[in-house]
């Protein structure tokens, strides 16, 4: 049974006349016949009846029809699916992102993406930088926002945005009401900051930050997220140095404080596999790079 058999099945039992199918399927009616007849011999069942002046279904015909419609239906919705992931309309497109993406703009381009191409599932995965590589190199990730400048030379990457790091008190200390915060400052406070293990890059950047300011920090806690650091500092267990965008999560019992000189920036960088041949993840690369320009 071939999908051109069924499609002949179907025009001639809506038209119940051969002239007018042949007609519709653009061939001549001894090919209409021949297709027919094969049909039938697949089905094992006469599905019409037939004389020099009416067609009819069968009994058999009759309990064939709505299959069969059914099966034309589907193979036209396997093809339009094809088609629309084949043009980045459809699909699905696997995303990672570290915590601070959350207060960076990332929801802003989610939003605009998601407007542009309703079909295609955003599936949003948090996770380290240091976890996003292995992902993307293992193509479980189409794209990840990372804050690491160690990049597989494989991937591909855009700068989306750079901040300041600030200082990040409890609302209840004694600096917390300055306009501005000398990092020096801080010599001698419980230190909370992000793992080594999970982001080393910004973990070795406090560290030097401090160094440069004069001291050695106080670590008491290491934490997998920046918003864990910003919960503890709001407890009153710690300080920290995080970036500015953090200021936006305004969580009750932190407050966030410039610091008086400038520091190294912090980096957001969008990663991909250069290789990757994905209409819609080149969309998304698209949407990623208009966001950085606007």
């Amino acid at each position: 049974m071939e999908f051109r058999h069924l499609r002949c099945f179907l025009v001639l039992a809506e038209e119940l006349h051969f002239g007018r199918a042949a007609r519709r399927l653009s061939m001549s009616q001894p090919p209409l016949s021949l297709n027919l007849q094969q049909l039938e011999a697949s089905v094992g069942a006469r599905l019409f009846t037939r004389s020099s002046k009416s067609v009819a279904l069968t009994a058999a015909g009759l309990a064939f029809l709505p299959a069969a419609r059914a099966l034309v239906e589907q193979a036209a919705q396997a093809a339009r699916l094809a088609r629309d992931v084949g043009q980045g309309m459809a699909g699905s497109l696997t995303i990672g992102f570290a915590g601070t993406m959350l207060y960076s703009g990332l929801p802003a381009i989610l939003a605009r993406f998601q407007a542009r191409h309703p079909r295609l599932r955003l599936l949003l995965r948090e996770l380290a930088s240091s976890e996003q590589l292995i992902e993307l190199g293992r193509e479980r990730l189409d794209i990840g926002f990372v804050h690491t400048t160690r990049v597989p030379a494989e991937l591909s990457q855009i700068l989306v945005s750079s901040q300041a790091f600030v200082g990040c008190l409890p609302a209840g200390h004694a600096l917390a009401g300055r306009a501005s915060l000398a990092l020096a400052a801080l010599q001698g406070e419980p230190f909370a900051v992000v793992s080594r293990a999970v982001s080393p890059d910004y973990h070795e950047r406090i560290l030097a930050m401090c160094a440069e300011a004069g001291f050695t920090p106080e670590i008491r806690c290491e934490l997998r997220h920046w918003l864990s650091v910003v919960s503890l500092v709001a407890q009153g267990m710690g300080v920290a140095l995080v970036p500015a965008a953090l200021g936006r999560s305004a969580m009750a019992g932190a407050v966030f404080i410039p610091l008086d000189r400038p520091s190294a920036p912090y980096e957001t960088h969008c990663l991909w596999k250069t290789a990757r041949d994905n209409p819609a993840l080149a969309a998304f690369v698209d949407a990623v790079r208009a966001a950085g320009a606007a």
